[in-house]
């Protein structure tokens, strides 16, 4: 039975993941939002599904992809967006604006409290009041804004976007729109005739409809959260149109375009509670688009897929039961539980690398391109190391570093996932593929090396200090396992670097310029040296090496998060003031874990009876 026991907890893992990718049918008598949030807008440009657009926005809002209201029920992002765009007096008395700060708490009159959600109708008669103390946060450099200053400037930001996703698809407080849109295409085909030789003048109610329209629909159209009129077979992102824009193009009723008559239809089925014709509305544009703009249907579907497969969730649990699992063996059943973790971080790996991939076709872009896809990049890539030492060695201490980083990175980049969409569009100084796969992948590829070398190191402390499971062999294992992995870094960060460098004198003219962010690529690489030179100079021993590896840990901290916190530089792509707690504390924690390697032998549990050849390996001082 232990011989099979990993393959069927794999087996298990793989029923649950294909289990958790399975979304539930609409029941009986609801709107089929499936189908809904699969249909393609364009958003900063970039082409999405209604689903991607809803988390996006309620992770801005309220920061979390659901939306939970009075009694505990749980309402999911798409029928909330679906709230917002056809039935606004319903959508603005949810709780969706998180407010976190007692100053403007106390500013709008409500109760202090550490968080409070506020719905739209709470805050409307404080919006001119809010619009007013935003912008003048908005005038700010964000690292100057006090916490006062930046809770309003991000609740004045929720609001506006809250107020333009309200007006994207039909004007503000549209009742039975298709009735309106046909009577105004009316109008125009009649006031188009009238200007014909011979044909009478147009009547000036008909004139004045025109005119309410025109400037109604324009309004509609400068508002727009986002582009909704998909073109033609053949057009490109220049030629998607707000509602309002394509209905100032109608000359006829015939004209209407396809993608306005189809969210027409569906705002007027919603607001009616017509089950059944808004799914034919759905199914319906559905199906045009499949026909017209197959390829864009196409990747409008997958990315809701992805959305709702969330794989990067699947890989953390499958990365923590793997490194329960890989510690568990030190202590019973060491083949079995460490084949089975073994085989659960194949499993891990396999689904994060479908996630990082999917990203990849969707973005058109390399895996790295923004802090929140290398966090992503970091995390594979460390596990994939991770997995050839425990290939290697078959020890667990593999398995286990790589489960806990494989998690960690993850976990960051939920976390910086929360502003909003992470499939952006490129800052035009990194819109170029060529270097995105060389300069960014290698030195990216760097980090991941110099964390995992990193936590072998705390493996080595840990294990060692607090335990007696650090034998020699294990020792001069992981001594082993850092210094190669150490000798990997340094080759990437350094080709990463000069490959940086490249690209800096390609865009900006100069090769080197002592940035925030070149600066923090040179110490990695400099550190990567003295740790070698210094090992093998015969100044340090494995304490000495783990001591290094793990200070390493803040060296590249610094330069991958950092520089964005400086706020200054040619690679500061954002200030991220929340972070720096996080950031301060996760150098403390790496400089005391060198503390504790400087600590005497008889402060270790396993070096405190140790013999004296094994002590001196390890580098502590041995009386003759």
């Amino acid at each position: 039975m232990k011989r099979f026991l990993p393959y069927i907890v794999l087996v298990l893992a793989g029923l649950w993941l294909a289990s958790s990718w399975v979304t539930p049918k609409p029941k009986p008598g609801d709107f089929d939002l499936r189908t809904f949030s699969r249909l393609p807008v364009l958003v900063g440009g970039r082409v999405k599904p209604l689903d991607t657009v809803a988390r996006n926005s309620l992770l801005i809002m309220r920061g979390k992809q659901t939306l939970r209201l009075e009694g505990g029920v749980k309402m999911e992002a798409s029928r909330w967006l679906a709230d917002v765009l056809f039935n606004a007096s319903v959508a603005d008395r949810y709780p969706v604006f998180a407010v976190h700060n007692q100053e403007v708490l106390g500013m709008l009159g409500m109760p202090q409290a550490d968080k409070r959600y506020c719905t739209f109708e709470e805050l409307r008669p404080y919006l001119e009041k809010i619009d007013e103390e935003g912008k003048a946060s908005a005038d700010m450099e964000a690292a100057q804004r006090t916490p006062f200053q930046t809770a309003i400037y991000n609740l004045r930001n929720a609001l506006v976007l809250y107020q333009r996703l309200g007006c994207s698809v039909q004007p503000e407080k549209a009742t039975r729109f298709a009735d309106e849109i046909e009577t105004y295409a009316k109008a125009v085909a009649t006031a188009s005739s009238s200007l014909k030789p011979g044909a009478p003048p147009a009547e000036k109610d008909q004139l004045a409809l025109l005119k309410t329209s025109v400037a109604r629909y324009e309004s509609q159209s400068q508002n727009a959260y986002m582009l909704a009129v998909v073109p033609a077979a053949g057009g490109q992102v220049a030629d998607w149109l707000t509602v309002g824009g394509a209905l100032i193009r109608v000359d006829s009723p015939q004209s209407i375009p396809a993608s306005v008559a189809a969210f027409v239809d569906l705002g007027d089925a919603f607001r009616a509670g017509d089950h059944a014709a808004f799914a034919r509305a759905a199914s319906e544009y559905a199906g045009w688009l499949g026909i017209e703009q197959p390829a864009l249907a196409g990747r409008s579907a997958y990315e809701w897929r992805f959305n709702h497969m969330e794989p990067f969730y699947q890989s953390m649990v499958l990365y923590v039961a793997a490194f329960l699992l890989a510690c568990t063996s030190w202590l019973v059943c060491p083949q079995g539980l460490r084949k089975t973790a073994f085989l659960l971080l194949l499993l891990a790996l396999a689904v994060h690398s479908f996630g990082m991939f999917s990203r990849m076709y969707l973005q058109g872009r390399p895996p790295v391109t923004n802090l929140y896809s290398s966090a992503i990049f970091v995390g594979w890539g460390a596990v994939l190391i991770g997995l050839v030492l425990e290939r290697i060695f078959r020890d667990g201490i593999g398995a286990a570093c790589a489960g806990m980083v494989g998690f960690i990175t993850l976990i960051i980049a939920h976390h910086l996932g929360s502003s909003g969409d992470t499939l952006e569009m490129m800052q035009a100084v990194l819109d170029s593929n060529i270097w995105l796969a060389t300069h960014v992948v290698v030195i990216t590829a760097g980090y991941s090396a110099m964390f995992l070398a990193g936590f072998l190191a705390i493996a080595y402390v840990v294990l060692g200090f607090f335990t007696r499971l650090l034998t020699r062999e294990t020792a001069q294992k992981l001594g082993r396992m850092v210094y190669g992995v150490v000798c990997f870094a340094t080759l990437f960060s350094f080709v990463g670097t000069v490959l940086g460098g490249i690209w800096a004198d390609q865009s900006w003219g100069r090769f080197w310029g002592w940035d925030p962010k070149e600066n923090g690529a040179l110490l990695i690489v400099l550190w990567c040296a003295l740790i070698l030179h210094a090992r093998w100079g015969g100044f340090i021993r494995q304490r000495g090496l783990m001591a290094m590896a793990i200070f390493g840990n803040a060296i590249t901290a610094f330069s991958w998060f950092g520089v964005n916190m400086l706020g200054v530089g040619l690679h500061s792509y954002g200030f991220m003031d929340k972070a720096f707690p996080w950031l301060l504390g996760f150098v403390i924690s790496q400089g005391l874990l060198v503390v504790l390697t400087r600590l005497p032998a008889s402060c270790w549990r396993s070096f405190r009876n140790a013999e004296p050849r094994d002590a001196k390996a390890a580098g502590f001082e041995v009386a003759s």
